[in-house]
Formats: C-alpha cells, structure tokens, sequence
C-alpha cells in the first residue's frame, strides 16, 4: 500500500497517544515503519494507546517545550513527521482558552521549527480541523482557499494553525524553492468530524453515548440538530498517508492544504448519528437535552473535498452504514468481550478498499 512508502522509514507522529494518533501509529507499524510518538500523558482511563501496547518509541513531551522537542527530533532523525497533537475539545477551549492557543499555535509552531532545524525531514503532514474555516452556516462545503476563522477558542486556535502552516511553506518550505534551497515539503490535512472504536475523551458524542451503553443508561444529546460531516477514522488517515507517500517522492503539487471528509450521505445531523449507531448495539440509548447556559458551537459543518478525489484520488472506502456499524462494533466488543479490533478493523478497511480500487490500496 502506498507504494510501499513507509516501510522501513523513520516517522514521527505527535499526539500518538490520542485517539487519531493511537489508529495513525498502528497502521504505520502495520506498514513497516519505524515510529517515534511524541504527545502528552494519556488522560483517559481506558485509552485507546495503551490497550493496543504497541511496540516502538513513545516520548512523553509537551510541544509547548520547543527544546524538548527539538532534541527528540535531533535524536530520532525523522523521514517524514505527522502531527496530530492538540488540545481537541471546543467545550474545554471555553474553560482553557490560553491552554488551547498555546497548544495548537505555538505548539505547531515548535514542530515545524523542529523540522526545518532537522535536515533529514523530508514530508510534514500537518493536521488541522473542518472547524479552522470562518463558519457561515452555510449549505455548501468550504473549500481550501476560504477565509480561515472561528468563533470559539477551539476553532480559532486552528483557523490560527492554518495560517501559520501556510506562513512556513512560504517562508521555509517553499514548494517552488524544492530541490533547490530546501528539501521538505509541508502540507496540511483538514478533516470532518471523526469516529471510531477507542476515543474516550469529553464532551464527544461518541464516547458519550458508548460509556453510557456500557453504564445501561441514557446518554444525554446537547445539540441534535447540529450538522456534521460523519466520517471513521480510518478514512481521514488514509488521506493523510497519501498526501504523505506524496511529499516523500517530491511531488510539489501536494504541498498544499487539503479536506478531507464524507460524500454528502455521510452529512447528517447528531440525532441521527446517534439512531445510526443503536442499530448496531442494542444497549445504546439517548435522551434530549439542551443545556440552557450552553456555549456556542457551530450548527452547521460541511467540507468541499472535489480538491482531494480529483487531484490526489482520495475517495472514503466506507458508506454511513459501515462508518456507524464499525464503530459501534468496536465499542461492543470491548465493553462485552474485553476485546480490541483495531487491527482486524484496519485490515477489514483495506479490504474494501482494495474491492473498491481506492489508489493507495497499490
């Protein structure tokens, strides 16, 4: 798969121990590549990293500490660098508004520093958000060139990541400067909201609904209504691997921001996503809430990725059904079984990827 780019290859993932970053490692280490993970300490009990106690290297760091991270990278000597840390929750950027700027600004600012201070980098795949965008509540998807922005910290915090990402290319990484002045090229992945089997942090449906199911109680749905662009894990990742094996064989035209999410049948709004789940575990029940002192959150989400599927060949592999149906099968087997599919459930991607003729299945 991806023209076998990763195997044997140095990768650095920060956020490895989060939810996309834990999914991000195992595949690359079921890819043959070498990982280094740097991220805070896991803040969830159970968490998705520990339960799959993989086998490489795993740094303790907050990127805010740009020496420390500098001499992981000086140490390590990465091919290619994923990074995923963050503070990720628009709730909490309420209640840590400096703590979520300095995480998501100056911490990406750190990495990147990192890599232009370590010349064996050659790829930067830096991962955003769909909520970096300036929100309208608009019908139609945003697209990579609109005007970055955001009302709450949360969605601030990465409009600013945005901008800065785009200020390194430009000042740094130039992709027309390529082979020339420099030999790294950076580009930024921006994905809809995702789900899939191990997230456990707050204020996340998902993971709400899936400690209640194993609870037997209700969960509680603030925001039914709210529009979002489903999409599992999975699919984002593969986006992110491609635009990756991209930029390590030097294709300048991938140095760029891309979106990546869900066909327009994958748009729905949180109740639904919700009844979508229960028909695949029975224990699942909610009950509708609205807080009367909730924060203000976006009602409406949705991603234009023409840009991905035309330019890169990016198509998601999995239909609503499936997006839902592995995910909650995810949760009941480990809340009934003690069992953890993410490799199974990897494999059971790349199959129907491979069935669909997906390019990066080569």
């Amino acid at each position: 798969m991806f023209n076998n780019s990763y195997k044997n290859r140095k990768i650095l993932v920060t956020g490895h121990t989060g939810f996309k970053g834990s999914w991000l490692c195992a595949w690359l280490r079921s890819l043959g590549a070498e990982v280094c993970g740097v991220s805070l300490e896991i803040n969830t009990v159970p968490n998705h990293f520990g339960l799959l106690a993989q086998d490489f290297r795993s740094e303790i760091c907050d990127i805010r500490d740009a020496k420390a991270v500098l001499d992981i990278f000086n140490d390590f000597r990465p091919e290619a660098v994923f990074h995923l840390a963050a503070q990720p929750i628009v709730r909490l950027s309420y209640r840590e508004p400096v703590e979520t700027f300095s995480s998501n600004v100056m911490g990406t600012v750190n990495v990147l520093e990192a890599c232009r201070k370590t010349d064996s980098v050659k790829a930067i795949v830096a991962i955003s958000s769909d909520k970096c965008y300036e929100n309208r509540e608009q019908l139609t998807g945003y697209r990579e060139d609109d005007p970055m922005g955001g009302f709450d910290p949360y969605s601030a915090s990465k409009g600013c990541t945005e901008l800065v990402i785009s200020s390194y290319r430009r000042s740094f990484f130039a992709p027309e400067e390529y082979g020339k002045k420099h030999s790294t090229l950076l580009a930024s992945g921006r994905a809809g909201n995702v789900i899939g089997g191990g997230d456990w942090a707050e204020d996340r449906l998902v993971p709400d609904i899936m400690r209640a199911a194993a609870e037997k109680r209700p969960a509680v749905i603030r925001s039914p209504k709210s529009v979002r662009p489903w999409q599992h894990v999975l699919e984002p990742l593969s986006g992110y691997l491609l635009l990756g094996e991209k930029l390590l064989n030097g294709d300048v035209s991938a140095a760029e921001a891309w979106n990546f999410g869900p066909d327009d049948d994958g748009v729905i709004c949180v109740e639904d996503a919700a009844n979508a789940l229960k028909k695949y575990w029975d224990a699942i029940s909610v009950t509708i809430d609205p807080p009367k002192d909730q924060p203000h959150e976006a009602k409406l989400l949705r991603l234009d990725c023409s840009k991905a599927r035309s330019r890169l060949g990016w198509h998601g592999a999995l239909s609503p059904e499936q997006t839902f149906e592995m995910t909650s099968e995810w949760y009941r087997n480990f809340y009934c079984g003690g069992s953890v599919l993410t490799s199974e459930q990897i494999e059971k991607y790349i199959s129907i990827a491979k069935q669909r003729g997906l390019s990066w299945t080569i």
